[in-house]
This record gives structure tokens, sequence and C-alpha cells, in this order.
């Protein structure tokens, strides 16, 4: 771990952190998650609280992440494990609930997955991210106990989102729960559950879905600015995807003379907006498909899809017990599988090793400079910086690295402030 992070205000200050939530989990009685507007959800010191014990850094994914399984372990295949991390089999897939392939943003893999564990493996339920009732363009976590629930927080939620501050809510349940999150969430969860022997006994089972880094608040709110609604009070509900695949971006909101309006637009306009506000840490984040968690989702890529084209999922196993889990949700009727092809991930996701590469310059440079980096062990970098990125994209990497040192003060410590929602009318 960096000398220069010895605590998790360090990791905050320092534009590491992940907003995972899990430092909440492991000290509640010192951290407290909240968002920081311009960078995404962060832990904030609680009044009069005790000094960290360090178990918190130790969970934490931001400042450090380690690939500690066996790479020679029966059934890892070789031919992926350097550029993707631990794949046992991948299928295409979908769920076999029309309504939840139709609501989820590919196919619904990872709902009907929680779903098939709640319904026939005995687990308390499903801790997730869903859209807040009060204020539906941000995210809370919720641990939901049934089909119904599940199926209406489907759709991807490209917001700031901390999923393991709701830990505590698995440890008191009498059964295990699955836990769905983004790479960075699976990867706090294993960490913190070594620490933890009572959360490791309640997790069932962990699913990530592929993730491109997390836009802050504020890109949500420039972007409601843009479609002509500055007031997020009068937002009513909003979706990033699904409803389709991949899906529109949807608003719906009141108008000044207080008539329900909607607008929308396609997945890649509202992500090529929303992109631009990613937080600092996803710049250098190796692991972009869940290398951590025991199932894997995601977009299958790999083909063009047609207008109007139900839902598919890319479907990973990365653990012998994700592998089962995924068999028996099959032959239980939970999801179908077809397209058996382990080509279809490395396919499906052809830039990241040479994003992949990029990370191991972009490390360098801020090193260079002075700024802080995580520790990471285990991950194969370098060798897809010399072999899938041109020199146009490796000058770009080096050269872009350093404005973004300047421009976001990486090299400096930030004050990190907690933004709360504008409250909104009475009557």
């Amino acid at each position: 771990m960096s000398k220069s992070l010895r605590n998790i205000t360090d990791v905050t200050s320092r534009q590491l952190c992940t907003g995972c939530g899990v430092c909440a989990f492991v000290e509640p009685e010192r951290f407290q998650m909240g968002d920081a507007l311009e960078l995404g959800r962060r832990p904030f010191v609680r009044e009069g609280a005790a000094p960290e014990t360090g178990k918190a850094l130790q969970s934490c994914p931001g400042a450090n992440l380690t690939h500690d399984y066996n790479k020679d372990a029966p059934g890892i295949e070789k031919e992926l494990v350097d550029g993707w991390g631990p794949v046992l089999d991948v299928w295409e897939g979908f769920s076999a609930d029309d309504g939840i392939r139709k609501g989820g943003s590919s196919g619904g893999a990872a709902t009907t997955l929680a779903i098939f564990g709640i319904e026939q493996k005995g687990f308390a339920g499903a801790l997730h991210t869903r859209a807040r009732a009060d204020y539906p363009y941000l995210n809370e976590t919720t641990l939901s106990r049934g089909r119904a629930e599940l199926a209406a927080a489907t759709g991807s939620r490209y917001a700031p989102a901390s999923p393991c501050d709701g830990l505590d809510l698995v440890v008191k349940e009498d059964a295990p729960s699955v836990f769905i999150g983004k790479p960075c969430d699976v990867a706090a969860v294993q960490k913190a559950r070594k620490l933890d022997p009572a959360l490791d006994k309640k997790i069932g089972v962990t699913i990530a879905f592929f993730c491109a880094g997390t836009p802050s608040t504020k890109g949500t709110l420039e972007l409601l600015k843009r479609e002509g609604i500055p007031d997020p009070t009068k937002v009513k509900s909003l979706r990033f995807r699904g409803n389709g695949w991949p899906g529109m971006w949807k608003v719906v909101y009141d108008d000044d003379a207080g008539d329900e309006k909607s607008v929308e637009m396609t997945y890649a306009e509202s992500w090529g907006f929303l992109q631009k506000y990613r937080q600092w840490r996803c710049y250098i984040c190796p692991d972009h498909t869940g290398e951590f968690a025991d199932i894997a989702v995601g977009d299958p890529w790999y083909r063009p899809i047609e207008e109007g084209e139900p839902g598919k999922s890319l479907i990973v196993a990365r653990t012998e017990k994700g592998r089962q889990y995924i068999l028996d949700a099959a032959a239980a009727g939970y999801i179908t599988l077809e397209n058996h092809d382990l080509s279809l991930f490395p396919r499906s996701q052809p830039n990241l090793l040479g994003s992949r590469g990029s990370v191991w310059a972009r490390l360098h440079m801020l090193r260079l400079f002075g700024a802080a980096v995580p520790k990471y062990i285990g991950f194969k970098m370098s060798r897809f910086w010399w072999s899938d990125l041109s020199l146009n994209e490796k000058r770009q990497s080096i050269t872009g690295t350093v404005l973004r040192i300047f421009r976001k003060r990486l090299n400096k410590r930030i004050d990190v402030e907690s933004w709360t929602p504008p409250a909104k009318e009475k009557g």
C-alpha cells in the first residue's frame, strides 16, 4: 500500500476512493457515507468519532487490490487469465422471466440469478442498489427479499452508489444473501469478509456487473439541465437504461405548470455525456469486469444489436461456486443459457486490454508527479501497454494523465465537502 495512504481520509483526499461504502460498514461508529457533488459517494467522519482501527483501510479497494487466486487451479482458462482474471465458463443468456428480461439493461441476468437464490437456495435476500424514492436521480442501498422488489429495481444506475454500507443488513439475517455491485464493490466485500467471519458466513454468492466508471451526481444534474430540467426536485423518475436493449435514458418530471412531461435519449448519447464526470479512481481501475466476483455479467457487445431485439447478457463464471450456481439456475428454469463460448468475453470487450495497459502507464506518471496511487498485486498490465496500444494511444495515455494531474489536482490533497439534495417544496 502506498506510504501516503495511512488512513481513509488519505484515500479520499488523494482522490482514490471508489465510493463503495465498505469503510462505513467496517467502522460504522467512525464513518458515514454521503454525497460529494463533483466526486461521488464518500465517507465522512462522524462528530466525536474514535480514531480509525485500520480495518477500514484494510478493506478499502481504492487503496489496494490483490489477486490471490491460484492461476493454475483446475478449470481456470489459461488463455484468458492474464487479461481477464479467473474465467471458468462464458455464456450468452437471458432471464426466463420476460418482464425481468425486458426491464434489465441486458437480459436481466443479475436480477434473475438473485431471485433464484432467494426462491430456490433459501437466501434471505439480495443487497443491491436502487433509485431513491424521494430523489430518483440518486441511489440508495437496499436488501430486497423477493421477486417483486428486485423486478422493480431493474436497469443500470449510472450514478454514485455505495452498496457496501448496507452489509450490516446482510449480517443481521439468519440466512446468507446475494450481493450485487460494481467490480470495486465486490472486491471490497471479498476483502472485508476475510476480516469478518460473521460477514463471510452471510455472503451466499457475489454478482458483479461490468463497469466503465461511476459519474458524479453533478454529471446527472448537468444532463438534466441540458435537457431543460434545471430543478431536480421536479424529477419523478429517472431511468438510465432498461425497458429494451440497450434501453433508453428517460426522465419523467413535472414542468413549471405542474404538467407531467418526459424526455428520453439513447444510452449511447447519455453515457457519452455522463462519462466525462467519472470519478478519478475509475481512470486507474484494472478491473472493469468483476474479477473478484463469483459471477460477472455484462453486455455481449461482440455483435451489432438489432432494433427491437430482446435483451441478452454475457454471463461469466469466475469461481466454481459461481459456475454451479449458474448451471443450477438454468436447470431450474430461471435463466436461459445459449452460445456457450469463451471467446465471447474478449470479443464483447475489445478495448479493455488496451485500457489495462493504459493503467500501467498512468500509475507511472502519477508517481512521477507526486500523486498517490493504489497498490495492485497480481494484475498483468505492462504487457498490454506494449501489445494492445498504438503509438498514438500510448502518447495520449501519457499526455492525458499529465494534464489531468494538474487539472484535477491529483498531486495535492483536496477538501471533500458533503452535499445534500435541494429540499422539495411542500404541498
